[in-house]
């Protein structure tokens, strides 16, 4: 049975500071969810605002896709199906600063 639907994202973008902060919206019609990432800037690197913007916006994307699957995975266990299998490990990349310990 075919299925079409169009989920709206909006995302937004705030830099001040060295510090670049995303919000990521996604509306699906009947629901919304919101991503969130940060980005900061070594202040004795070259200011390049679109290197802010790319980390904070993919950061958000993730947290948003993490969300996702998170209830993606409780709809299937409310239907009496078994786990999807994934485990808990390391997100790939360079971690957050608020991931950094003492950062």
């Amino acid at each position: 049975m075919p299925h079409t639907v169009e989920w709206k994202v909006r995302l937004y973008l705030f830099e001040a500071e060295g510090t670049t902060k995303a919000r990521v919206v996604l509306d699906t019609g009947s629901t919304s969810l919101t991503g969130h990432g940060t980005a900061h800037r070594n202040p004795v690197d070259t200011d390049v605002p679109e290197i802010g913007d790319e980390l904070a916006s993919g950061r958000a994307l993730h947290d948003l896709g993490r969300q996702l699957v998170d209830i993606a995975e409780r709809d299937i266990e409310g239907l009496g199906a078994g786990a999807t299998g994934r485990r808990a490990r390391p997100a790939p990349g360079w971690p957050r600063p608020d991931q950094i310990q003492g950062g």
